[in-house]
């Protein structure tokens, strides 16, 4: 069908996607996004902010109810079933990062598996079904944010996730609605409504909620687009429609139908290997080359030897914190990186704990570091990099630069790291067989006929009560 506007075109392209369209490099990535989002979604339900909008979200009920992940004893309605898991993707800034700057899977996943839950019983939910709407989700994301140049750099006014990714949650579960072009549109018109969130929020516990919501919202938007609620029609083309957002607003056209090409296949997601902003693991594996200078591998850094730490890094205000008091302040500072990597030869999930940020050790090394920004350093996660210089008291400098960390999309995390990554993060909340079910069923997505295998895995049933039901031809 033949598009007049912008909006009309996206609407058509969400309807007519369908499964052929979808490429091995396609299915491929998404499902190592599917699998890290999960694990990351499951280790972040044991954070205080996943506890603290669960407790709110329990005040909710209805009829129908979907899986809180980790959690077998409760389920919550769709709409907050997607909030508190998309909540829990982002509460330690763990998830995947893609170019131009967002978040895309946290927004869209939880959306998918609440909504697929609530199907009727006789309307099934393939593995290809999900790998579909997934992809139309992300898809969206990323040509939302090709509408600006400005999107391209990390950004600095508002969350993008909380725009794009609302959008993105919209037409993915209006995908796995089966929703008409006009009920798609509609979609789009009533998530744009919901979208926006201020970056002034970074580094504290309510940016999760900007994922979270997200998820619910663009989820909420489909469904009252399902019941016949309308929209702008144009809400894609109108610089008082999405157009809101970006000072240099420019909407495109999709490809055709005929000869459909995804974005995914052009530009992967970069994979974190520990929680925190995308920009500090710049820092982190130029410190980690550096440190070999000062250091034998297990030995402890001489504090008292280092005169002065010289980070060079773009300008990203709301990630220089050189004293940060919180793990949300942490995660989002280039200092902390920098020192923690210095002190212990890398960062983990531990790192972020009250006692290592209080050590008396740390920050006498933060007292140390002060930030550059060279202008050729320019704040985009295509192009930016680090270099540190450590200078010691009897003068001697060393110095390590990094251009792309090792998780980023040009030198991607191996599979085998992946599924460590996914398996240390799981297993924390789950058992050992739902975890293993879970990497299996994502390995094997397109061939599983029933995705509610992975809501049974997610709330932590045995994977021998499980995988029967997998039903792999």
């Amino acid at each position: 069908m033949w598009a007049k506007t912008v909006t009309e075109n996206f609407a058509n392209v969400i309807h007519g996607l369908n499964a052929s369209h979808l490429t091995d490099r396609v299915i491929q990535r998404s499902k190592r996004m599917i699998l890290d989002t999960l694990g990351v979604g499951l280790l972040g339900t044991s954070t205080d902010v996943f506890h603290k909008v669960t407790q709110y979200s329990k005040i909710y009920h209805s009829d129908a109810s979907s899986t809180v992940w980790g959690h077998s004893d409760f389920r919550l309605p769709p709409l907050y079933a997607a909030f508190v898991n998309g909540v829990a993707v982002h509460s330690m800034d763990f998830d995947d990062t893609w170019h131009p700057a967002t978040h895309p899977s946290g927004a869209v996943l939880p959306a998918l598996l609440a909504l697929s839950e609530i199907l009727p019983q006789k309307q099934k939910f393939s593995g290809l079904d999900l790998l579909l709407a997934f992809n139309i989700g992300i898809e969206v994301q990323g040509r939302l944010m090709h509408f600006s140049n400005e999107a391209s750099n990390v950004p600095k006014r508002f969350h993008p996730p909380a725009v794009v990714g609302t959008m993105g949650s919209a037409a993915a579960t209006a995908k796995l609605l089966a929703l008409d072009q006009f009920k798609c549109k509609a979609a789009l018109a009533v998530a744009a409504s919901y979208a926006g969130a201020p970056m002034a929020n970074a580094a504290t516990q309510t940016k999760p909620l900007h994922i979270g919501n997200a998820a619910r919202h663009g989820l909420e938007a489909a469904c009252l687009a399902s019941l016949g609620l309308q929209g702008n029609k144009q809400i894609l083309d109108m610089e008082s429609g999405l157009g809101a957002f970006y000072t240099d607003y420019t909407p495109q056209f999709l490809p055709t139908l005929q000869s459909y090409s995804w974005l995914l296949d052009q530009q992967d997601v970069a994979v974190k290997r520990f929680p925190a902003h995308l920009g500090t693991h710049w820092v982190a594996d130029a410190v980690s080359s550096l440190r070999k200078h000062l250091v034998e591998t297990d030995d402890s850094v001489p504090t008292s030897r280092i005169k002065k730490i010289v980070v060079k890094v773009p300008v990203v205000r709301y990630v220089n914190r050189p004293f940060p008091n919180s793990e949300h302040e942490a995660r989002h500072s280039f200092q902390f990186a920098a020192c923690t990597a210095l002190l212990d030869g890398s960062i983990s999930v531990q790192s972020f704990s009250d006692q290592k940020i209080s050590r008396p050790e740390l920050k006498e090394l933060l007292s140390k570091t002060k930030l550059e920004h060279p202008a050729d350093n320019k704040p985009s996660f295509e192009n930016l990099y680090c270099e540190v210089n450590v200078t010691l008291q009897n003068g001697k400098m060393f110095s390590e630069r990094c251009d792309t960390f090792y998780g980023h999309w040009r030198k991607p995390l191996s599979t085998d790291d992946l599924k460590k990554k996914f398996h240390s993060n799981a297993s924390s909340v789950l058992s050992v067989e739902a975890t293993e079910g879970i990497i299996e069923t994502v390995d094997n997505l397109e061939k599983v006929e029933d995705c509610s295998v992975l809501g049974a895995f997610l709330k932590g049933t045995q994977s021998t009560k499980v995988l029967s039901k997998m039903c792999l031809p």
